[in-house]
């Protein structure tokens, strides 16, 4: 196995998640505000930091599984992003659930809903992983 990061596309934050460099573990990296930071950069920025191998982007599927327009703005980005990427393969994972499933982890942990903000993207992000890794 070797690094992976798993990204959680939103207009407004992005949530990243990663392995460790064994792929043995996961946890949360950090979130991203597009309206503060540059994304794309900061995201490199990070797969370098991080020797990540492949990157996971969470494709936002309606309940039936076609895409809608969700689903073409992160394709865009993911387009976007792959130019960046060189020789890294991007896969898009089905991230239906995930957020809802996040939230409801930081609920039963006792973070309340209004307090979930600052760590649901990176929480969606662990649960796409997750899912791309079968765990």
């Amino acid at each position: 196995m070797h690094p992976i990061l798993a990204i959680d596309h939103g207009d407004a934050r992005i949530g990243l998640a990663a392995t460790d460099e064994f792929a043995i573990g996961i946890h949360p990296v950090e979130t991203i505000d597009c309206r503060k930071t540059k994304v794309i950069p900061r995201i490199l920025e990070i797969i370098a930091e991080r020797k990540v191998q492949s990157v996971i982007l969470g494709l936002p599927l309606r309940m039936d599984g076609s895409e809608g327009d969700s689903s073409k703005k992160v394709r865009k980005f993911g387009e976007e992003l792959l130019r960046k990427l060189g020789d890294l393969p991007l896969t898009y994972v089905d991230e239906r659930f995930t957020t809802v499933t996040a939230s409801e982890k930081l609920r039963q942990a006792g973070r309340k809903a209004k307090n979930q903000r600052d760590v649901i993207d990176q929480a969606a992000a662990l649960e796409i992983l997750k899912d791309h890794l079968g765990w």
